[in-house]
């Protein structure tokens, strides 16, 4: 099998055998990725102050 026929296969299987989300729901699917993955880095960027905090405090005694 040569790469050409093996692109050639792979594209008519993705286009024929592969059962596709719709554009809305992909849209929909997209927000809430982005709006729990700027929850989460908001939260793990306020862990992070709260840490360097403490810590800096904690070595302010010595």
């Amino acid at each position: 099998m040569n790469i050409i026929n093996y692109i050639k296969e792979s594209f008519d299987e993705l286009n024929s055998k592969v059962t596709w989300i719709s554009w809305e729901e992909a849209q929909k699917s997209t927000v809430v990725v982005a709006v729990f993955s700027t929850i989460f880095a908001l939260l793990i960027f306020g862990i992070d102050k709260l840490f360097q905090l403490g810590l800096g405090e904690y070595f302010k005694l010595f």
